[in-house]
């Protein structure tokens, strides 16, 4: 996660607004503690204490001033998230009214102090968030701040199948296009299909949406028959059908499991670590496409054209930013990869290094065609175009490397030695992270004594 906590702090940093109207000032915290420190004593007894559990896994918080103000505001996004008032922030009143019944936790625990209960707890990513719900444990792998997190929760805490009843809904469901989803056609609730249907949902909630219909008029319009299920990846037209009804749950997961990685995905502030980490050979193919410009969504709509064209291809993923979601991260893009967002951006990205090469477009005319456009993704699928092949980013330099052909070749021998240099450092840090591990056996079998004593 190099890039966590850049994105992380300027995320955060979007809720601290002024706002000239009263009702709509972020809220302040009032000084009341509602966040619980988790210890081995502890831990049990206050989980016990709620319906779902948030749990924020943070690093030790050193003795320097400047530690131990960041872990402050790291605390305050979690306090801000339990106030009623930081609540009405994003949501109506009337849809606070259906938490009457979920009581949400928020508790820290310690990643150095309190390593014993992380490790009893499965949470094994250090700067995470972990949420403990109906026997499930679901990290949370968006940004860390309040609104973006509880947006979130409230995916948690809902229904994991949502039924589709009457037309109304039905149009609903079709308007989501960005996400994931299934849909299926039981005879009702108390079918054991549609229970092995919950069940899978249940597996993959609130990540990917499941729908279901028990009407038959609603499944006619959706050409599905009875204990049939349709798969819909993102921006596409037409759904896949689940092979081999009637499903057992197991065939639902794995046919999910089988086609997790959309050929064309939306970068969420819920989801954008999730994403980004799942690249395809240390890269990702990365378009930025604001929806509400014209130019935009022509390029988008290409983007989509393209995609469905290429959806049986399992090695090709590419990733939607719309600049208008993440406005403060503009110019850090700009920056790191040396273009204007102003207009449609596509790239392909190193994920380590940030290395990228980008599609030449001249924003005087019109976008490129879904012909032009599939041809460069060609290229960057075989290897033609590579973040990492110095020729295609350093054009300007050639000159002046040919200029210095003796001394690159003098130098290359010195690169070999710091590259040495740096596999020993290497191993010196698979040592300490060995010498880590040994320490959390101990530590876990000292708690695990002092439960026993308790």
């Amino acid at each position: 996660m190099k890039w966590r906590w850049v994105i992380w702090g300027v995320l955060l940093s979007l809720g601290y607004q002024c706002w000239s109207e009263t009702g709509l000032d972020f809220p302040e915290y009032d000084g009341k503690d509602r966040v619980h420190q988790l210890t081995a004593k502890n831990y049990k007894s206050v989980m016990k204490k709620y319906d779902v559990m948030v749990i924020y896994l943070h690093k030790p918080v050193g003795e320097d001033r400047m530690a131990r103000k960041q872990f402050e505001v790291e605390e305050l996004a979690l306090e801000l998230l339990t106030s009623p008032a930081a609540l009405t922030y994003q949501l109506a009143a009337q849809v606070l009214d259906g938490l009457d019944d979920e009581d949400i936790g928020f508790g820290l625990v310690d990643s150095k102090k309190d390593r014993a209960v992380a490790k009893k707890l499965g949470m094994l990513e250090v700067d995470s968030i972990y949420i403990f719900a109906d026997d499930e444990i679901i990290e949370y792998d968006g940004a860390l701040a309040a609104d973006t997190l509880l947006e979130f929760l409230y995916d948690v805490i809902e229904d994991p199948v949502e039924i589709i009843s009457n037309d109304r809904e039905l149009k609903g469901f079709h308007n989501i296009e960005e996400d994931m989803k299934l849909m299926g056609f039981f005879k009702s609730n108390k079918s054991p299909y549609f229970i092995e249907y919950d069940d899978a949902a249940e597996e993959f909630h609130p990540f990917i949406k499941f729908f279901a219909t028990f009407e038959p008029k609603i499944a006619k319009k959706l050409n599905l028959k009875m204990n049939e299920v349709d798969f819909y990846e993102p921006f596409m037209d037409k759904p896949v059908t689940i092979p081999g009804k009637p499903y057992m749950e197991d065939d639902i997961i794995n046919f999910i499991e089988d086609h997790d990685r959309p050929t064309l995905r939306k970068l969420e502030p819920h989801s954008m670590y999730e994403i980004w980490e799942d690249d395809i050979n240390g890269q990702h193919i990365v378009a930025f496409a604001e929806e509400s410009d014209p130019d935009g969504y022509e390029f988008l709509e290409i983007l989509k054209e393209v995609a469905q064209e290429n959806t049986e291809n399992p090695e090709l993923s590419i990733i939607w930013i719309d600049p208008d979601d993440f406005p403060l991260m503009v110019p850090y893009w700009e920056k790191t990869f040396g273009i204007d967002l102003s207009s449609p951006q596509i790239g392909v990205v190193d994920v380590e290094n940030a290395d990228s090469v980008w599609m030449e477009m001249d924003d005087e005319e019109h976008m490129p065609t879904a012909d032009q456009l599939d041809a460069w993704i060609e290229d960057v699928m075989t290897g033609n175009i590579n973040p990492n092949d110095e020729n295609q980013y350093h054009d300007d330099d050639d000159e002046d490397d040919d200029d210095h052909d003796d001394e690159d070749d003098d130098d290359h021998d010195d690169d070999d030695d710091d590259e040495d240099e740096d596999h020993d450092d290497d191993d010196d840090d698979e040592d300490l992270d060995d010498d880590d591990d040994e320490d959390l056996d101990e530590d876990d079998d000292d708690d695990e004594d002092h439960d026993d004593d308790d």
